[in-house]
């Protein structure tokens, strides 16, 4: 059976005044069930709340826009409030309980991107909401309400009964919340727009990587990540994981043309992938991009916290560190046409700025 790795959008699940939650079907984009790998996004309009709720899946939360704050509970420990923005990039362990508020005028949009291969559906994140409508109190009887927090059931009654909300709900804006704290940011989160850079070349490509050195939690997630801004009509070097990883690909801003290659050399995607739109490179394929006039940046998850990639273009590519007898044989070209083709690329890493 042939893989459909064609981008999709993100389809609407639920929402209403207070913003809205957004997902990556499996049934449309299959490599998600293949990968075990969930995609969603959370959108929450100005006083926007989204009610705190747990996953069954570990996850990387990247805020693509806007301004907020974040509510995060790890298991048995207190509630850490962060202020979060664009271009932060939070790993969220199994088990952690979450709430996220927006009281800016701009809208807050927040990335989710993590591993299902201990989910209730392979592809799809499934969370569970303290409350609301279809949160724990609504499932308890009173009985059992009552006695695990030992109310009256007077007051039980009054708690069960207001919960009418779903997900998201828009908060008065008198509401007073937590104001988030500076402490509470590092070690939790990390700006991947402010942090230092692991690649930088001059009309080529900027790369900053997560992984446990700069973001110790995500070897609990299991994920590393990165933020790729490619610049104009640049090349990102042909490669691909070598340690069995899927690379699993948001757009964040821009556009470009995008192609894979597969088992027995076929070319299995060639495209053009613009803001919004997700895909995922199957373990060991070679991926190239090319970013349109105004540039390109994506935000991606690899299935390992400390991923190693091998490029089969630039100074660091395979192809250098093979000998030139190698070369000839394995191309069968004369030795002219193998001195031409190793001639180039010595200096480049893996972003090609566009011909001149």
């Amino acid at each position: 059976m042939e893989l459909d790795l064609t981008p999709k959008l993100a389809k609407k699940l639920y929402g209403g005044d207070g913003g809205a939650y957004y997902a990556w079907c499996p049934n449309e984009l299959p490599m998600l069930r293949e990968g075990n790998i969930g995609a969603a996004k959370l959108a929450l309009e100005k006083n926007g709340f989204a009610l705190p709720r747990y996953s069954d899946s570990a996850k990387v939360a990247y805020v693509l826009q806007g301004s907020g704050v974040t509510g995060i509970v790890l298991p048995e420990k207190e509630e850490k409030v962060l202020p979060i923005k664009k271009g932060d990039a939070i790993a969220l362990p199994f088990g952690v309980v979450t709430w996220w508020h927006n009281k800016e005028d701009t809208e807050l949009v927040v990335l989710f991107l993590g591993d299902t291969s201990k989910a209730h559906k392979s592809g799809s994140f499934t969370d569970f909401s303290l409350t609301g409508s279809n949160g724990i109190f609504t499932g308890f009887s009173t009985e059992f309400v009552s006695r695990a927090w030992d109310l009256d059931e007077s007051v039980v009654k009054t708690l069960v009964g207001s919960q009418s909300r779903t997900g998201i709900v828009k908060l008065d804006p008198s509401c007073k919340m937590p104001e988030p704290k500076k402490e509470h940011y590092n070690g939790m989160a990390l700006n991947c727009e402010e942090a230092p850079l692991d690649v930088d070349i001059k009309d080529g490509g900027k790369v900053v990587v997560l992984n446990t050195k700069n973001l110790p939690l995500v070897g609990e997630v299991g994920l590393g990540a990165d933020l790729v801004r490619l610049n104009g009509k640049a090349m990102c070097s042909p490669g691909f994981s070598c340690d069995s990883a899927l690379q699993v690909t948001y757009i964040v801003r821009g556009s470009g043309r995008v192609q894979v290659v597969g088992v027995d050399g076929k070319r299995v995607l060639e495209t053009t992938i613009k803001a919004g739109s997700l895909f995922i490179v199957p373990r060991f394929f070679v991926v190239s991009k090319i970013a349109d006039p105004d540039g390109m940046d994506w935000f991606s998850i690899i299935t390992t916290p400390n991923p190693i990639f091998t490029h089969l273009a630039g100074r660091t590519s395979v192809w250098k560190a093979l000998s030139p007898e190698v070369l000839q044989a394995a191309f069968g070209v004369p030795p002219d046409v193998e001195q031409k083709f190793s001639s180039k690329r010595k200096a480049e890493e893996i972003f090609f700025p566009p011909p001149n």
